[in-house]
């Protein structure tokens, strides 16, 4: 499906950490006017500064903000046996600190890449932990799913197969007496649709000023067919892809999904094959300038590259590893084992700012300390889709 952005009412966690600057003055303007959202023009009329995130986004310059691999699981939610992945004083700050990071950015929309809640993504895991910083902006999130989500995990937790991010984002459903239903599981059962798109499915389209953007969801291991091209999950996950496409006219494109095709870890997970062998050879016949991954703890950008992770600076697509958003952190890869990348870092956490113009988008990673490595640039779009 596709949409554009209509602002949300702000939906703030209440437990947690210090609001930030900007999370107490939006809270107080909020009661302040019993939140109200105001049109650009009801707001000028009235004399009122109508600033972020309430601003207009006609045709112009958008600003994304992009990031995963975020919320450290809280204490009380461990049902595995190794505690050292528990959240604890340094992921928590750095989940923290990544939040402000965002706030500092004021972006129109975040693209949020996968692994949002550790470790299996449970309701109540989100609540604890992922909405007590992210929680300020939720409304402004335009989520992808990652393994954390919906698999199980290494230290024996059961996996709950997205029931809890589909829940955190697109709400509880309800039954007849308005009481929440649960699965099997214990988890609740989500609305079907909502702001992480079709509960099960996971895809969605959207536009943001004069771009195109696609959330992708990767995460076929539980589905019908598993990871297979072939496999009926992921070729109903293509077709509609392949659908969204054709109908693409915008002058730039932009895709998002949770593992990468083209890995810049020490260790990699080689699960991004379905997506190499499924998605980009359709999104490189199409035109994609842009793709942003996460799942790897480390930041990297690649060289424009083919589906063959070949170099091709005139039709290529950048690849942008995004994994910083405070969930610990891995190791890069040696140069000579991570072809075409150009750019890399695996010592902060950090999000990256992307500023969507007419024809091409500038980029900024920065350290979410403010101090340290940075990685900035710009680039032309290749131009409007099939072209």
């Amino acid at each position: 499906m596709t949409a554009t952005m209509t602002p949300r009412p702000l939906r703030s966690s209440g437990a947690g950490k210090e609001p930030s600057a900007m999370r107490r003055r939006t809270l107080a303007a909020l009661a302040a006017t019993g939140a109200l959202l105001l049109t650009a023009t009801a707001a000028t009329a009235e004399g009122i500064h109508n600033a972020w995130p309430y601003r207009a986004t006609p045709n112009r310059t958008a600003v994304l903000a992009a990031v995963g691999d975020i919320a450290c699981e809280p204490d009380g939610d461990d049902e595995g046996v190794d505690t050292k992945y528990l959240c604890n004083g340094t992921r928590q700050t750095a989940q923290a600190l990544t939040a402000d990071q965002i706030e500092a950015i004021q972006p129109d929309l975040v693209a949020l890449l996968g692994d949002e809640q550790y470790q299996v993504g449970r309701y109540n895991d989100f609540m604890g932990s992922f909405d007590r910083t992210y929680g300020a902006f939720k409304y402004l999130q335009r989520p992808a799913p990652g393994n954390h989500e919906f698999y199980d995990y290494k230290d024996g937790e059961k996996g709950v197969d997205g029931s809890g991010y589909y829940a955190y984002y697109n709400g509880r459903s309800l039954d007849s007496a308005g009481s929440p239903l649960t699965d099997a599981q214990g988890q609740p059962v989500p609305r079907a649709h909502g702001q992480a798109g079709t509960a099960g499915q996971g895809w969605y389209s959207y536009n943001l000023g004069a771009w195109h953007i696609i959330s992708l969801n990767a995460e076929c291991k539980v589905q019908s067919g598993g990871c297979s091209a072939d496999g009926a999950w992921v070729k109903q996950q293509t077709a509609w892809l392949r659908d969204d496409l054709a109908a693409d006219h915008a002058p730039c494109t932009l895709a998002y999904w949770h593992q990468p095709a083209f890995s810049a870890s020490a260790d990699p997970s080689n699960e991004g094959g379905m997506s190499q062998t499924a998605w980009w050879p359709l999104l490189y016949k199409a035109g994609v300038d842009v793709v942003l991954n996460g799942h790897e703890h480390l930041y990297a950008r690649f060289a424009p590259q083919n589906p063959q992770g070949k170099a091709d600076p005139h039709k290529g697509i950048t690849e942008f590893i995004i994994g910083t958003g405070g969930e610990g952190l891995d190791t890069l890869a040696p140069a000579d084992q991570s072809p075409n990348r150009v750019t890399g870092n695996d010592t902060s956490y950090g999000v990256s700012r992307f500023v969507l113009k007419p024809m091409g988008y500038s980029w900024l990673y920065r350290a979410a300390n403010g101090t340290g490595y940075t990685d900035s640039g710009s680039a032309r779009c290749h131009g409007p889709a099939h072209h």
